[in-house]
């Protein structure tokens, strides 16, 4: 999109602000937003280095994803795994879409076994050709937003309504996907390609789970 400011959260999607209800963590996002307009020229892309509050634990209380994955067999890699999960949550994420009339995955192009094939390549180190004129990171970070989103509409249309927090824990700590996204990091992080570099260092995973653990 190229816009001339942007300023990028690392919270969790649909919350652009942080947290509900923290009048004092919101106006600092927004007055981070604002400086943006001080500098001379653009673009200007800057990180946010505030993590947002952690919801407290009695907020939390009663909260859950209901979506789960039988433990994997010892013998099975990440990349199997991955794509057993994306198989699974299809029939969840169909129901979604006909829910919502609507979907956020698709600006990859690929499919979601096609887009799971794509990152399974990165994690044996036999990635595919960038489409167009789109570098390696911009290519990998597209493919891995619309998976990411596959799985958190998939969640949200299971019994139970989980809310956002309750789905965006669910991906990060039980999934497949999460592990590949964090394997697919440190990739990112050892490769020559500033591309990248990049989005290992910025957007592929968030600050609180590589502080959790332990990145």
């Amino acid at each position: 999109m190229s816009p001339p400011r942007a300023l990028w959260v690392p919270f969790i999607l649909g919350r652009p602000f942080g947290v509900p209800r923290d009048e004092n963590f919101q106006h600092r996002v927004l007055f981070a937003v604002l400086r943006l307009l001080e500098a001379p020229s653009g673009p200007v892309l800057e990180d946010y280095l505030e993590d947002a509050p952690v919801v407290a634990a009695e907020a939390l209380e009663g909260m859950a994803c209901p979506v789960s994955f039988e433990r994997a067999a010892a013998s099975e890699d990440l990349g199997t795994a991955l794509m057993r999960e994306v198989e699974e949550l299809a029939p969840w994420h169909d129901l979604a879409a006909r829910r919502r009339k609507r979907t956020t995955t698709g600006l990859s192009g690929l499919t979601m076994a096609d887009a799971a094939k794509f990152v399974i390549a990165y994690l044996r180190a036999s990635p595919a050709a960038s489409p167009g004129a789109m570098s390696a990171g911009e290519t990998l970070k597209i493919v891995c937003d619309d998976l990411r989103a596959y799985y958190y509409e998939a969640a949200a249309a299971q019994p139970g309504n989980p809310d956002a927090q309750a789905v965006n824990d669910w991906f990060w700590h039980n999934t497949a996907a999460s592990r590949a996204f964090l394997e697919l990091q440190k990739i990112c992080n050892a490769s020559a390609d500033r591309s990248l570099q990049v989005l290992g260092g910025s957007s592929l995973v968030p600050r609180a789970i590589m502080h959790a653990q332990g990145s």
